[in-house]
């Protein structure tokens, strides 16, 4: 093969990478594989003397290897000792205890080889070393004395533990020693006091040390320190502690260790110590711990290294202490060997390169033996930290290890090289289908084997060119890259691998599908409890792929139980509780991808009850309350609702005191005197109210005199001889004390005469003999034992009202207050204040005749009625046609009837006639036919009998044409029976019939006659008064309408004159004001009463037309 040396190597590399990871295993033993370690254990192996000790050593290759080991430089008869044991198959070791022996007597440095017919790999040399965890060595502590503010070192000097222990400092009670800036533990486990405090003396300052591996803890005997108090405290500058003797020091640490520098430092008052770092400033890998006195870099790399300064500062004075940090390094990898497999004569090279401070230095070994000691092999050169091999031959197989070493430590590796002819191998699954999501990134994989390495190509449904380049990608290790799968890249593929020793190809067949996609996704959402709680799913999928969906709660499986139900689309959870609440997630799943979609149930419910309320700061008229809000159950509350109950009017009542927000739970209560207060708390959220509180305890105010004054203060007559004084009495809390009472005065308006007054423990005072109608000033106070309260602001009030004379309308409009009329008159009622007050008329019938009269009213009588006004209403358009007939009288034509309206509105002068074919959902081109207003009737002939009509019927005035008519004509399909069908009017019996109907109708008009010429007076007292609603139902044009179910009806006692005129009736509202059960409200109207009459209509010649029935109205004005 003609390649670059380099190439073969990175290629023999993948593909062998692929071999050893599966085809070795598929394909049994016909390929031969030189050792391989899987496993070893670590280089710094420390094991539990209480456990068997176990050295792992796993490897595998074809032939399956042997094993031996080294202990210390020799041969390690793992057979002769009886405690050790090799396992199957393996090198790892174990070595038991049960029978006796030390594990101390198995420390020491423990290599496996493991061997086959072509090489021998090794595994790191495995350095065994038992855990130690020793006592503390006997000794008696003297109490330790010191000054106060002298500096203190407690030394710990735990026992040389393996591995070290970690260090910590308790008293007596097992509590750790309180650290801080002033007293801390340094990095040796010593105990540091930048200087004593007299509260520093205790006899029980102990060092524990805990021993890792045996889990068990050491103690140390305690010392005793007593400080020896003064009056002052020196102050002096800092010096250091840690680290001690000259003003620098040096560290050596290795790359990718942990890097820890101390300072400690003593002084009255306390230093603080500062971290810098010479020549810039400290990166972020930099942590201060132990109150700045400890700097932390937890991996050093070679850029860590320098000059840390530490400074020490407080009032006195400063001080500084410089560590030059040097940075080395055992080896690690640059170019780390892999394992070679060649063909006869092919050309190959294992690289070793290693880093490290110092450099390390690179040694190669062959089968584990020195190279200089091995046979020589002329296709193999060492050049440096490269072996080169030229032209190889079968036979030539062996494993390669290199080691790299300086005085920090070493590495090793072992890579074999593999000397094989074979022709190309298929290692993967044969003829496998792939499925794969439409617009992902695909890999079609074809692993493959063969020696000289083979030539991989892939084609698509066995035609055209290899795949590479634009849409794909093949990559060494054989697998096909596409980059963005479609619909129209499923197929079939084919990988085909050939060397010079023959082909060997496999396909893969592959399906695109649709992605599984949530396209409903739940929402978060918030339920009152108790309520249903429902998350939506809805997926879309390919339809050939199963898909599976499953709900998770809070991560975890949901189980649907009786309650949560499932459906294809959603999860319903009904009556939800707080158990509920949570993170729901639904995952759908197919065969080769999924979607997941997740949403929070918040379950809201009222909140609990407020708690533990308390009463305080006790004033005369207030109080403070202060309660525990309880779980608003996720829904805020908005809203605190304090009440009240008391003892004296209404015991056991709850009464709503105040609100407040609900952020707070500690507010003043104002109060009123005279009340045994008892409160409770309500909180509100948007879910409702919770549960009151369970009552504080009771607290009494103290009586005083009325602060309200009545409300409701009026004054009117119950009669034309009296005045009634009436007011809302105070409520109970606003009595303030006991023995409530009331003072009434009373004067007439402007008579500069004394006030007359009296007292009363009632809501009401009659003062009688007065005039009528007279305006009174009027005044009200109350008082209780505690004295009187505040005067109310004088109102005016009047005496009873009489009947209202004949007077001008500005002299009674500031009476008027109501209207009472008969339920038979149609009335509108006008309040107005202006010395003319207008009005406007609506709903009049177009056309038309009216006639009206006023009345005066006030709350108890009506005043007589006003001169009739006549006034006629302008010409409008018809209304509909009274009918509209469609008759079909033979196959080629329509015969069309209708009546005129029944209320032209004006003078008929015609009518429209508008038609169009009607085919389906498709009209026709409109056509129109006029008409004189007598003609009611029109034949319209049929081109085609099968097409039907839509008609539209109008009358006409000289204002335009009324309301339309629409009918649409009937489809006729029966020729015959129509040509048959026999004229109705021509026969006997529909004439003897038509004549019997004409005879009942005459005879029934004429009783009709006869009762109407009997018709008379009617009495207005006998009709019930319909009274008017306030002034506060106005209409859009300042009135207000008043209805009943006789308002249509005619007024008794009038009839139609043949010439269409208004006969008048005989009553008058006169007779309103004269007594009687007529009752009126206290503001007065003018009553007018207006009736109609139709023209005569001129539509038809000389007929004559009969006038419509009069319309009545009473309109109210003031």
């Amino acid at each position: 093969l003609l390649l670059d040396m380099a190439d073969v190597c990175v290629c023999v590399c993948v593909c062998v990478c692929v071999f050893v990871l599966g085809g070795c295993v598929m394909s049994g033993d016909w390929l031969i594989q030189p050792p391989i370690i899987m496993k070893q254990s670590l280089k710094d192996y420390i094991v539990d003397p209480r456990d068997n000790i176990i050295i792992e050593c796993e490897a595998k290759g074809n032939p399956v290897p042997t094993f031996s080991w080294r202990r210390n430089g020799k041969f390690f008869n793992v057979g002769k000792d009886p405690r050790v044991t090799m396992r199957k198959r393996s090198g790892t070791l174990e070595i038991g205890f049960r029978s006796g022996g030390r594990p101390e007597d198995y420390e020491g440095e423990y290599q496996c080889f493991a061997s086959n017919d072509f090489g021998t790999a090794l595994t790191n040399k495995i350095l065994l070393r038992v855990s130690k965890s020793p006592l503390w060595p006997k000794e008696v502590l003297e109490p330790v004395v010191v000054g106060e503010g002298s500096s203190l070192v407690l030394a710990c000097n735990p026992p040389p533990g393996l591995p070290p222990p970690h260090t910590f400092w308790m008293n007596s009670a097992m509590m750790s020693i309180t650290q801080d800036r002033r007293v801390s533990m340094g990095l040796n486990g010593d105990l540091y006091f930048s200087n004593v405090l007299a509260k520093d003396s205790h006899t029980d300052y102990s060092c524990n040390a805990r021993f890792l591996f045996t889990h068990t803890i050491q103690q140390k005997n305690p010392f005793t320190l007593k400080v020896q108090t003064s009056r002052k405290v020196a102050e002096t500058p800092p010096i250091f502690l840690s680290p001690t003797g000259t003003d620098s020091s040096r560290m050596m640490v290795l790359r990718g260790q942990k890097l820890q520098l101390e300072c400690i430092a003593a002084g009255v008052p306390t230093p603080s110590i500062k971290w810098f770092k010479k020549g810039g400033d400290l990166n972020q890998k930099v942590k201060l711990d132990n109150f700045n006195k400890t700097l932390r870099i937890d991996s050093v790399s070679e850029e860590d290294a320098g000059e840390y300064m530490c400074m020490a500062n407080n009032q006195i004075g400063s001080i500084r202490h410089s560590i030059y940090v040097q940075v080395k390094a055992a080896p690690y990898w640059l170019d780390k060997p892999f394992n070679l497999v060649l063909a006869p004569d092919e050309n190959g090279r294992l690289v070793c390169r290693a880093n490290g401070n110092p450099k390390p230095l690179i040694k190669w070994l062959v089968n584990g033996e020195p190279m200089e000691s091995s046979l020589p092999n002329p296709s193999r050169s060492v050049v440096g930290d490269t072996i080169i091999f030229h032209s190889v031959q079968i036979g030539s197989s062996a494993v390669y290890q290199c080691n790299a070493s300086n005085h920090h430590g070493y590495l090793l590796a072992n890579a074999f090289v593999s000397v094989l002819d074979m022709a190309p191998r298929m290692l993967g699954a044969k003829n496998q289908l792939i499925k794969v999501i439409e617009n992902n990134r695909t890999f079609l994989d074809c692993p493959f084997f063969g020696s000289p390495l083979p030539e991989l190509r892939w084609f698509k449904n066995g035609q055209g060119s290899g795949l590479d380049g634009g849409q794909y990608r093949v990559y060494i290790n054989g697998s096909l890259e596409i980059k963005r799968a479609r619909v129209e890249d499923q197929g079939t593929y084919t990988c085909v691998a050939s060397n010079i020793l023959g082909k060997e190809e496999n396909q893969v067949r592959l399906e695109v599908k649709e992605p599984t996609r949530i396209v409903r996704a739940p929402e978060h959402q918030s339920a009152i409890r108790g309520t249903m709680a429902r998350f939506d799913c809805r997926v879309k999928s390919d339809l050939t792929l199963p898909i599976t969906v499953t709900w998770l709660k809070d991560d975890k499986p949901l189980s649907l139980g009786w309650r949560l139900k499932k459906d294809e689309d959603s999860l319903s959870i009904p009556k939800v509780h707080e158990q509920d609440e949570g993170t729901y997630t639904c995952t759908v799943k197919s065969e080769i991808d999924q979607d997941t979609a997740s949403a929070r149930l918040t379950v809201l419910d009222y909140p609990d009850s407020p708690m533990d309320l308390e009463v305080s700061d006790p004033e005369a008229r207030s109080v403070r309350l202060t309660w525990i809000p309880g779980d608003d159950h996720n829904s805020p509350v908005t809203q605190f609702l304090v009440q009240f109950e008391e003892d004296r009017w209404e015991p056991g009542q709850w009464q709503n005191l105040s609100s407040y927000p609900g952020d707070l739970n500690s507010v003043i209560l104002q109060l009123s005197p005279f009340v045994n207060y008892q409160f409770r708390v309500i909180a509100i959220n948007s879910v409702g109210k919770s549960r009151p509180s369970r009552p504080s305890r009771r607290y009494p105010t103290n009586g005083a005199s009325p602060d309200a004054i009545p409300s409701g203060l009026k004054g009117r007559g119950t009669k034309n001889t009296n005045m009634e004084i009436s007011w809302e009495p105070l409520l109970d809390t606003e009595q303030n004390g006991p023995n409530l009472h009331y003072s009434v005065w009373w004067r007439r308006k402007d008579s500069g005469e004394e006030w007359n007054n009296v007292t009363t423990v009632g809501a009401k005072h009659i003062v009688h003999n007065t005039e009528t109608y007279i305006p009174y000033e009027i005044k009200l106070q109350a008082r209780n034992d505690f004295g009187p309260g505040p005067e109310s602001n004088i109102i005016i009030g009047y005496s009873g009202e009489d009947s209202t004379v004949r007077t001008g309308l500005s002299q009674l409009h500031d009476m008027v207050k109501g209207l009472h009329v008969n339920k038979e008159k149609k009335t509108k009622g006008f309040y107005s204040t202006v010395a003319q007050p207008t009005g406007i008329l609506t709903d009049l019938q177009p056309y038309s005749l009216y006639r009206m009269f006023m009345v005066v009213a006030n709350s108890h009588y009506e005043g007589p009625p006003s001169n009739h006004v006549e006034f006629h209403t302008k010409e409008g358009v018809p209304d509909l046609p009274q009918f509209f007939k469609i008759v079909q009288r033979s196959p080629d034509s329509i015969h069309l009837e209708w009546d005129k309206p029944l209320e032209p509105n004006g003078i008929l002068i015609g009518y429209t006639l508008n038609y169009q074919a009607v085919n389906g959902s498709r009209l026709g081109h409109m056509q129109m036919e006029s008409f004189l207003p007598n003609v009611t009737a029109y034949r319209l002939r049929l081109p085609d009998q099968a097409i039907q009509y839509r008609f539209y019927l109008a009358a006409l005035t000289q204002v335009g044409a009324g309301k339309v008519y629409a009918e649409e004509s009937p489809h006729f399909t029966n020729e015959a029976y129509i040509k048959d069908q026999v004229d109705i009017a021509t026969q006997g019996w529909f004439i003897g019939l038509m004549c019997a109907i004409a005879l009942i109708i005459l005879i029934l008009l004429i009783v009709c006659f006869i009762k109407r010429s009997r018709g008379g007076k009617y009495p207005v007292r006998d009709k019930k008064d319909l009274p008017l609603e306030g002034v506060d139902q106005k209409g859009e044009d300042g009135s207000f309408d008043y209805h009943s179910d006789e308002d249509n009806k005619p007024l008794q006692g009038s009839q139609n004159s043949l010439d269409g005129g208004v006969k008048e009736s005989d009553d008058s509202l006169v007779d309103y004001g004269e007594g009687g059960d007529g009752q009126f409200n206290e503001d007065g109207s003018f009553i007018g009463q207006y009736t109609v009459k139709k023209d005569k209509d001129e539509t038809e010649g000389n007929e004559s037309s009969e006038a419509t029935s009069p319309v009545n109205a009473i309109y109210s004005l003031a």
